[in-house]
């Protein structure tokens, strides 16, 4: 797929690749194909002078955007792997993970350079953070320079034929998911897996030609751009976001749950097929969106380690009524099975072919318990997350689906130690904006009386915390809010707080 946007870039230099938005919701073009590939060409031309080649690797610390992708071109082009690095995870983790991946270099935009220097105090208000670059390996400045960054990566670039391009599998790039300091967690994508997640991206959204689509990530970038599609970088601002769709009118929109509920409090609208994941979205999540003007809405089952997964359809979710998490069907060249203890394994062509350091194999396993029903991938929850309730094994991703009703925003069940070594299951609800929680706390009544021996303790409405760079609802958070606002609260004979307690009037 990076060979076939090379070739797509070269063949119609003079047409709109990256496009972005003024605060009025004006379309701009940030980047034609040309330029997009004249920067590819220069970056692979200082990397091969630098010493990168095959079996190389390269941190990358640059934003989403042009030159992010123009990097990853030239990482490609030369054979080389990418080491993405992610300034929330914090200076430790990241210098273990760094050593483990060992850069020949670290390209650097000026923002990850203040953010690791002059800036760090301010990024730590936003946690971000980054260790001393420097001390990582040698760095290159990708961009504009601030003073103290690093010198320039392509400043001293000429008009030289470039390298021929690697045509041969190896490592094409690798993300940290997790682990310790001393034990940190990577997943290692091949060229091969690489390109078979980017051609089921291109199979699922089908990008035509000439019509722009609207979204920020590597996945989205490159299959539109590789089809001819320009693709606009989505703003950050949720009223800047709904002008830009407004004059845009994109094909097809990948935002993620936070940023579609941002967007829908904000009397956003859609246009086309909108596309949603890196986060759990509920059937009521996407019937906002249909009724906000898409044509369809989709749900996307992701991991790092396979990307994409599965995908359902709002008609479909919102048709659903069994317990779980519908995920859908799992997509071409994805195989499907679960284990003894009922936790999904997925393998197929887009599978990671190891984690960092250890062997390759072809099964991931997902950490989320699952079954297969008619074909379709239905979630009960991460096997990480059980509560343990009088002796019962309760899963709460088999029942939290049931919670999401019209004027829900989002819905967790969490466990609060009970002080003699059992747990409090309690129900945490978020009402949309401007949701009646007289009529919320009514309508509840009814899918908690369908949980039976799972019923929660308590109901608490407040807002749930977030977190991660995709604003994932944060359970250790909300368990730890919970434990806050039930502290010392007495619960009736029925087990269930008849109150609800509400978490914007209380505590």
């Amino acid at each position: 797929m990076l060979d076939t946007l090379a070739r797509t870039l070269r063949r119609h230099p003079e047409r709109p690749a990256v496009l972005t938005t003024t605060r009025t919701g004006a379309v701009r073009t940030k980047a034609t194909h040309g330029e997009l590939a004249d920067l590819a060409d220069r970056y692979t031309t200082a990397l091969h002078r630098r010493g990168v080649g095959r079996g190389g690797t390269v941190g990358v610390a640059v934003r989403p955007g042009p030159r992010a992708l123009a990097v990853m071109l030239a990482v490609h082009r030369l054979g080389a792997r990418a080491a993405v690095l992610d300034p929330g995870a914090g200076p430790e983790v990241l210098r273990a993970r760094l050593a483990l991946a060992g850069p020949d270099v670290v390209l650097a935009d000026a923002t990850a350079q203040a953010v690791a220097g002059w800036a760090r105090p301010l990024a730590r208000r936003a946690r971000l953070a980054l260790p001393d670059l420097a001390g990582l390996g040698p760095v290159a400045t990708v961009g504009p320079r601030l003073p103290g960054c690093a010198p320039a990566l392509d400043a001293d670039v000429r008009a030289v034929p470039l390298p021929p391009p690697v045509d041969e599998d190896g490592d094409a790039v690798i993300v940290f998911t997790s682990g310790t300091t001393a034990q940190p967690r990577a997943v290692v994508h091949t060229r091969a897996s690489l390109a078979a997640g980017m051609a089921t991206v291109a199979e699922l959204v089908r990008p035509e030609a000439g019509r722009p689509v609207l979204g920020g990530t590597f996945f989205v970038l490159v299959p539109s751009l590789a089809c001819g599609a320009p693709v606009a970088l989505p703003a950050r601002s949720a009223p800047v976001l709904g002008r830009q769709l407004r004059r845009l009118a994109p094909q097809a929109t990948y935002l993620t749950p936070p940023q579609l509920r941002r967007l829908l409090a904000e009397g956003g609208r859609f246009h086309g097929r909108v596309w949603t994941g890196s986060a759990p979205a509920s059937a009521e999540l996407l019937t906002r969106v249909k009724r906000a003007g898409a044509e369809e809405a989709w749900g996307v089952y992701a991991l790092t380690e396979l990307f994409p997964a599965a995908a359902v359809e709002q008609a479909d979710k919102a048709a659903f009524t069994g317990a779980g998490d519908l995920v859908g069907s799992p997509l071409p060249g994805v195989v499907a099975k679960t284990d003894s203890s009922g936790e999904l394994l997925l393998s197929g062509s887009a599978v990671r072919d190891r984690y960092l350091g250890e062997d390759p194999d072809p099964w991931v396993v997902t950490g989320d318990r699952a079954r297969i029903e008619g074909g379709r991938i239905v979630l009960e929850g991460r096997s990480k997350d059980m509560v343990l309730r009088h002796a019962e094994n309760i899963y709460p991703g088999l029942y939290e689906p049931s919670l999401h009703l019209p004027g829900v925003e989002l819905a967790l069940l969490v466990a609060v130690p009970d002080g003699d070594g059992d747990e409090r299951l309690v129900a945490v609800v978020q009402p949309s904006p401007g949701a009646d929680r007289n009529a919320l706390r009514t309508a509840l009544d009814r899918p908690l009386g369908r949980m039976g021996a799972a019923r929660p303790d308590a109901v608490l409405l407040a807002d749930i915390p977030l977190s991660g760079r995709s604003l994932k609802p944060d359970r250790a958070a909300t368990a730890r809010l919970a434990a806050r606002r039930l502290d010392g609260r007495h619960l009736d004979g029925r087990g269930l707080d008849g109150r609800h307690l509400d978490g914007r009037s209380r505590g």
